[in-house]
């Protein structure tokens, strides 16, 4: 492990009626057989108003996908169909900024990158359980559960034997002084320095 990611459920600054979702909410809203018919924020909760449901995610090809739909809907790569995906984080987020009614997942970093265009959905992992907010604290913390993902890299053992700068680039890769600021500058929750020291 390199990094760790959290995936951020967003909606429009005027949604007023959202201040937190369960995973359960998430799994109504975003599972195959939804598709068609959970097409109202009135069918996700009672109290919530009868207003169409827009939904926005990462494309179908991307990780975050995979792990969203695994995390939430319990099957990867498993979701309804009729939502606009893109792997432009930049489309997902000018969608959702531009619609009231509009609910959307991506990774952390473009929430964070875009906070003063849209809201973040606190989590409930169950529906007695505490909500928590998508932040770097929380995906570090492991209390945004669960929604935030360790991010490996793999290296090839054979590679490893034979071809010693591929050693070398493993050793910069960890070391605490390069992993913490690089994996900050792509917009990942670095990993305690401790963990990284781990891997010497």
């Amino acid at each position: 492990p390199v990094a760790y990611d959290g995936v951020a459920i967003v909606v429009n600054p005027k949604n007023t009626w959202v201040d937190h979702l369960t995973v359960e909410e998430l799994k109504l809203m975003w599972a195959p057989e939804a598709q068609g018919k959970i097409m109202n924020w009135n069918q996700v909760r009672p109290g919530f108003p009868d207003r169409p449901l827009v939904l926005f995610g990462a494309g179908v090809d991307s990780g975050t996908y995979d792990y969203f739909t695994a995390a939430t809907v319990g099957k990867e790569h498993s979701s309804r169909g009729d939502f606009t995906a893109s792997e432009d984080d930049n489309v997902l987020v000018q969608g959702i900024a531009g619609n009231q009614n509009a609910l959307g997942f991506f990774g952390l970093a473009y929430y964070i990158e875009n906070k003063d265009k849209l809201k973040a959905v606190p989590i409930k992992p169950t529906k007695d359980a505490k909500a928590v907010e998508p932040s770097v604290e929380n995906a570090k913390n492991g209390t945004y559960q669960p929604l935030s993902r360790p991010i490996f890299i793999y290296v090839s053992t054979k590679s490893l034997d034979k071809k010693p700068e591929v050693g070398k680039f493993v050793e910069f890769y960890m070391d605490p002084k390069n992993a913490v600021k690089l994996v900050a500058e792509v917009g990942y929750v670095p990993l305690p320095e401790k963990a990284l020291l781990a891997f010497k």
